[in-house]
């Protein structure tokens, strides 16, 4: 299956855009979903942390995916 993941902050420079289609199994989780784009753009593996949201929610790397998840990768933030 594909999915479209938006990306925001610092992910956005490492995909090089806004959003990235990403081919998983029909049964991808979230954790397929982080080890196919830590493969493809390996720099996201150097950030100290990031989060993955499905559906405006945080989702554990068990979670399961489907083509009609919005999902989205949010990197570490600061604020001050």
């Amino acid at each position: 299956m594909k999915v479209n993941v938006l990306a925001f902050g610092i992910a956005k420079d490492i995909f090089g855009g806004s959003s990235v289609e990403v081919e998983l199994p029909a049964n991808g989780t979230t954790q397929n979903l982080k080890q196919s784009l830590e493969e493809r753009y390996p720099r996201l593996k150097h950030l100290i942390s990031y989060m993955v949201a499905v559906n405006n929610e945080y989702a554990s790397d068990e979670g399961l995916l489907t083509e009609r998840d919005e999902i989205a990768i949010i990197p570490p933030v600061s604020g001050g």
